[in-house]
């Protein structure tokens, strides 16, 4: 195999790795906006509300509370598509490299003229 093809590979490699952390970043994300939205219905019910500050927990003000969670919960929905079209640009890209990849090993096959040995009938 020649080097552009193992680097071509590689970054396939990398590119799966990079997947996988923007993957695993945007779980995080979508447990912390659905924590967040649990939250707010739970405020809604509730006379008083406590947030928990080191490790304490201190009674605040509902509508100052109810703000900043929608604002975090908004913040996590933009990183959250952020992340997803980072993770379709990146997939774009790793399926255009599958495809040079693909096309130069099969290029290779009949540039070299080798072929695949064809088993004739009744043989193993």
């Amino acid at each position: 195999m020649d080097p552009q093809m193992q680097e071509k590979i590689g970054q396939i490699q990398l590119i799966q790795q990079n997947l996988e952390n923007f993957s695993m970043q945007r779980q995080q994300f979508q447990m912390q906006q659905t924590e967040i939205e649990s939250a707010l219905s739970e405020m809604a019910n509730s006379e008083n509300t406590y947030k928990i500050i080191g490790n304490i927990m201190v009674l605040v003000d509902k509508d100052k509370l109810r703000r900043d969670l929608e604002e975090k919960k908004e913040m996590l929905s933009i990183r959250i598509a952020t992340i997803e079209k980072q993770e379709e640009k990146i997939k774009l890209k790793a399926e255009e490299i599958q495809q040079e990849v693909m096309k130069s090993l099969e290029g290779d096959n009949s540039v070299s003229g080798k072929k695949k040995p064809r088993k004739e009938n009744g043989q193993k």
